[in-house]
């Protein structure tokens, strides 16, 4: 057992083997963001995705990844020595775990790594509860992705934002308007594959309801990098409402459900989920170009 991971389980008030799942998975990704911090990773890139809103922001589900963005497009740029630093890190802090970059058969602009660990072990590290560990197979093994965008759009801002736990660090994150345009690129954008991505859902909920604006110059950038615009197409308030509109007369919610429900505390929050549910939502979602802090161009 170690007595800082310990004490970062004491935040969550957890009543099931899901949430201590999930507790431990947010654990481990708190001390790899550690490992980067020290590793000075946060000078040249930005936390970004589900993760950085639910670490840093408050967002109330749990998230699987650690997706960030480099300040300006580096195709030299390499994961590898970041990926020890991460190992190291989570070794210091008593958990058995491997980070091992993903070698891809073709060339992206996303470079890929897992930390790799086995659940069962390290959950006697943060003194989860006998009870919850005898209802984990000892062969199950915890994955979180990293990912990095080498080639990242322009116009995005930064902010900087604080931990305190297992010791105070700070992380380079974009800003709230900048993140959302991210989550709108994959709402609008992402290549379904026949699964619905509920959690994209789920986080435009929570951004409308704390009446948090899009960066619209930034979700341009992504939807003209990507070829979601037609040469000589705006982007506008109207036109971006109304992608959402065909994006959401075309979505299985039940199917967006299933995919979330692990990742939330509380089921019914899922209750009301529906097209007509989702169209009243894109009437709260509005635009804004206004900057953040620190532009990345």
């Amino acid at each position: 057992m170690n007595d800082a991971a310990k004490a970062m389980l004491n935040r969550y008030r957890c009543s099931s083997v899901n949430e201590y799942k999930n507790a431990l998975k947010e654990i481990v990704q708190e001390i790899a963001l550690l490992g980067l911090w020290r590793s000075k990773f946060f000078e040249k890139a930005a936390f970004y995705g589900g993760s950085a809103l639910r670490i840093l922001y408050g967002l109330d589900r749990f998230s699987e990844d650690l997706d960030f963005s480099l300040l300006g497009p580096d195709k030299g740029f390499s994961l590898s020595d970041y990926c020890r630093a991460m190992e190291e890190e989570l070794k210091g802090f008593g958990f058995s775990a491997a980070v091992e970059r993903k070698e891809k058969r073709e060339k992206t602009n996303i470079e890929s790594a897992f930390i790799k660990a086995g659940t069962l072990k390290n959950m006697i590290v943060v003194d989860i509860p006998e009870s919850a560990r005898k209802k984990i197979d000892r062969g199950k093994t915890m994955k979180i992705k990293v990912e990095i965008d080498k080639d990242p759009p322009g116009g995005f801002y930064t902010e900087a934002k604080y931990l305190l736990q297992p010791i105070p660090f700070s992380v380079n994150t974009c800003t709230l308007p900048c993140l959302l345009a991210g989550k709108m690129h994959a709402i609008l954008c992402r290549p379904w594959s026949g699964r619905v991505k509920g959690r994209d859902w789920y986080d435009l909920v929570w951004y409308a309801g704390k009446d948090i604006p899009v960066d619209l110059r930034h979700l341009e950038n992504r939807m003209r990098q990507t070829e979601n615009l037609k040469d000589g197409e705006a982007l506008t308030e109207k036109t971006l409402k109304q992608k959402l509109r065909e994006k959401i007369n075309s979505v299985d919610f039940n199917s967006a459900k299933n995919d979330v429900e692990a990742l939330v505390k509380d089921p019914l929050s899922l209750k009301l989920w529906s097209e007509e549910f989702f169209m009243a939502v894109c009437e709260r979602v509005r635009a804004s170009a206004s900057p953040g802090s620190v532009g990345n161009r």
